[in-house]
């Protein structure tokens, strides 16, 4: 669980801190050194970083060959980065990386919530919250690659919350194979 006062000092501020514990459960670390290499699908053994240098150190070698995801919220490294020595230590800073994956989660948050035609709904928020998630997971929502997409802005209402009984998204299932008769997606 993360620390409240993080989350209030660090998280992006268009989601309530539930939204962003939700999300760091769900797609993220509890270690903000955390790096997870994959390359071709496959989860590439890495040796635990002790230190930012080490963690550092392995993002560097491996981004741009292999998808790496950095800290608590296992951000994408090397989006919109053109070299590995362009990457800065404050990925692996617990506050920054909130700040940074939170934010680029809003964005993909708002994506997917457009393409459910922004429901203001509470009855369909953890359906749009699952794909982003998944969206999340493998950087694409419905053949978007969603760090590269333009935000579609602030209008979508991104501060509803999953019910307590409805526990942390499960994105084993994509977008377009889950059943969701009734939902309009024009």
């Amino acid at each position: 669980m993360l620390d409240v006062a993080l989350i209030q000092q660090c998280a992006d501020p268009s989601l309530k801190p539930a939204i962003v514990e939700q999300f760091v459960s769900a797609a993220g670390s509890a270690d903000p050194l955390a790096v997870t290499v994959k390359s071709g699908g496959r989860l590439i053994l890495i040796p635990k970083p002790k230190t930012p240098d080490e963690a550092m150190a392995i993002v560097r070698q491996y981004v741009g060959q292999a998808v790496v995801r950095v800290g608590l919220t296992q951000f994408p490294a090397g989006v919109g980065v053109k070299e590995a020595a362009d990457l800065k230590p404050d990925l692996v800073d617990a506050c920054e990386n909130l700040r940074k994956g939170t934010a680029m989660f809003a964005k993909v948050l708002r994506i997917v919530a457009k393409w459910y035609g922004n429901p203001k709904g509470d009855d369909v928020f953890p359906q749009i919250f699952e794909d982003a998630v998944y969206a999340w997971k493998t950087g694409e929502f419905e053949g978007v690659s969603v760090f590269q997409a333009e935000d579609p802005g602030k209008s979508v209402t991104v501060d509803n919350a999953l019910p307590a009984n409805e526990g942390a998204a499960s994105s084993d299932i994509p977008p377009a194979d889950r059943n969701t008769d009734g939902v309009d997606k024009s």
